[in-house]
């Protein structure tokens, strides 16, 4: 586990009408502050990485589909710099995760449909506070290629 990040098992609460998906509360001991909430869509084998931010944490969770968030700790300082975290969220795993700000992050969308990602960031998106680098990029040891165990 990355120093910082924490993952939060989230309540469904279905019935024969549908399903009630709670993901984070202002009264959560892990809430943060807010600062926007948005979405992304992303489709099955399709990489978003990699991405880190100066302030912002981040709070993930996949009401819909599934992906493999993959985290990267290069922080000056850290007691687990230069370890990488994989958790897969969504339909079989709905959780909240909290990455805290310079942790890269990425996801790969897995299984046959397109999955919501859900963020509820502790402020609003800043472009000159983000890094972006390519999923390919070889300062990351980390292959997003699909393994058979």
């Amino acid at each position: 586990m990355i120093d910082g990040v924490a993952v939060h098992p989230l309540r469904r609460i279905p019935d024969e009408r549908g399903a009630v998906l709670h993901m984070l509360r202002a009264d959560d001991p892990h809430f943060e502050g807010f600062g926007e909430i948005y979405f992304s869509a992303v489709f099955p084998g399709v990489v978003k990485a990699w991405h880190w931010h100066e302030r912002m944490a981040l709070n993930y969770a996949v009401p819909v589909g599934r992906i493999k968030l993959v985290l990267y700790d290069d922080r000056e300082g850290s007691p687990t710099r230069g370890e990488v975290q994989e958790v897969f969220l969504g339909d079989l795993h709905y959780a909240l995760v909290h990455v805290p700000p310079r942790v890269w992050n990425g996801f790969k969308g897995c299984g046959t449909e397109p999955a919501l990602v859900a963020n509820c960031a502790s402020c609003p998106h800043d472009p000159g506070e983000i890094r972006r680098r390519d999923p390919r990029d070889p300062a990351f040891p980390y292959d997003w290629g699909l393994r058979h165990s």
